[in-house]
């Protein structure tokens, strides 16, 4: 699993919209995509080398899941 000591910029989906604070952020790192719960930040984040997190985004656009 890829590791990471540089600050994460976060970002939401555009899809989350102004009205819930439902979401999931993702900041890049190298080699892997960061991902953590909005409401609770500091509780940390998971990270995905880059093949998975391409590989899960595909599938999510080809509504695989």
């Amino acid at each position: 699993m890829p590791e990471t000591s540089h600050p994460l910029k976060y970002r939401k989906s555009s899809y989350s919209g102004g009205q819930t604070q439902d979401c999931v952020e993702v900041a890049d790192a190298p080699s892997a995509a960061a991902v953590r719960d909005s409401k609770n930040p500091d509780r940390g984040h998971l990270l995905f080398p880059c093949a998975e997190w391409a590989a899960f985004l595909d599938d999510v656009k080809r509504d695989r899941l």
